[in-house]
């Protein structure tokens, strides 16, 4: 499927806020990413994982005004949101908010989009910015009381820009998933998500552990299944071969993104539950765990 030029609204991510003269510091403590990456308008894949190191949730995260905003699931926003106010008790000049309803998220598909290089920059402009995701894929942020970017764009499905995300290899936690896979299950260190130089944060010693002595068995990969049938985010795959993350309408079928066993791709018979094939489709990175402890 040759994907169409146009926007989407992203309704189904919410924003959560952390500001505050702490905001940095207590940051750093709870998430993957390295907050140091952001200082030169930056922004970052990256998660937060429980004590066991799974991932509760993924976002992208990027400085604004006085603090960060986190866009991921929002299903996840409130969740989190109280969470990380057990933690953040503990830096008195820091404050968490949900800020959903202040920003109008867009996707932008298409080589087309006009925004500059380099990838991952925030471009700030008035009451808005933008970041170019990659060469395909761009998020344009307005404030609520801002016009929606029509501009003679064609307005897309959330389909079209899961399966534009698909197909850039990003794995995402929604709610059925929070809880279920370590960052590098989600290929998070491969793009950028983790840092093993930053320091300690919740369950940091269980994915460096993970990384380091080469442990973990599962990871993800990108599929292709002929069948109109989307498989919900969260289901298992025949023969418990793997979790299905992220799916979408594709080319004669669907395509999706699943956590999958090493013993389960070596053995190449791949199924979801229904019985349907399933083939395995290139990612746009490579996974290198020794390049990935660089970061």
């Amino acid at each position: 499927m040759t994907q169409p030029s146009g926007f989407c609204p992203l309704t189904h991510e919410g924003v959560l806020a952390v500001r505050g003269a702490d905001a940095e510091k207590f940051l750093q403590g709870q998430l993957t990413c390295n907050l140091a990456w952001l200082k030169d308008g930056s922004s970052s894949l990256g998660g937060r994982c429980n004590l066991k190191g799974r991932l509760i949730s993924t976002f992208r995260i990027l400085p604004e005004s006085d603090g960060f905003l986190l866009a991921m699931a929002a299903e996840l926003v409130p969740v989190q949101l109280e969470e990380l106010k057990k933690y953040a008790q503990f830096f008195r000049r820091c404050a968490l908010l949900d800020e959903s309803l202040l920003w109008q998220r867009f996707g932008l598909l298409g080589a087309d989009s006009g925004l500059p290089e380099p990838l991952g920059k925030v471009m700030q402009g008035h009451e808005q910015f933008s970041i170019r995701l990659d060469n395909q894929r761009s998020e344009l942020w307005r404030r609520t009381d801002s016009a929606e970017p029509t501009n003679g764009w064609l307005q897309l499905s959330l389909d079209s820009w899961r399966l534009a995300q698909i197909r850039a290899g990003i794995g995402q936690v929604f709610g059925q998933t929070s809880g279920r896979f370590i960052p590098q299950m989600l290929n998070l260190p491969a793009v950028g998500g983790v840092s093993f130089k930053k320091g300690c944060y919740t369950g940091q010693e269980i994915v460096a552990r993970m990384q380091y002595r080469g442990q973990n068995k599962r990871r993800l990969y990108r599929l292709h299944a002929q069948t109109g049938q989307i498989p919900p985010i969260g289901s298992l795959l025949a023969d418990n071969a793997g979790e299905v993350v992220l799916a979408a309408p594709a080319d004669d079928g669907c395509e999706l993104l699943a956590v999958l066993s090493e013993s389960a791709v070596a053995q190449s018979h791949l199924q979801l539950a229904d019985g349907t094939a399933l083939n395995l489709l290139d990612l746009p990175y490579r996974l290198d765990r020794d390049l990935e402890i660089q970061r």
